[in-house]
């Protein structure tokens, strides 16, 4: 049987909306193994002086449960 866990995170970037992503993922990959996909739930920008000064990611982070054999 599989067993999937979800979890949300907010990442952000001064490049664009992908490198916010990328930036989730690298985070993310850190503590967590198996991940399946991510689900961008919303996307924002700041903006200071008519430009944009940050990219924002809200996502969910979808990851398999590492299954244990009982003894």
């Amino acid at each position: 049987m599989s067993v999937l866990k979800v979890i949300e995170i907010l990442g952000n970037s001064t490049e664009s909306f992908e490198d916010a992503v990328q930036n989730i993922l690298n985070e993310v990959s850190k503590t967590v193994r198996d991940i399946k996909s991510v689900y961008i739930k919303d996307m924002q920008v700041t903006v200071e002086n008519n430009q944009i000064a940050q990219y924002r990611v809200n996502a969910k982070v979808c990851f398999g449960i590492l299954e244990t054999e009982n003894t």
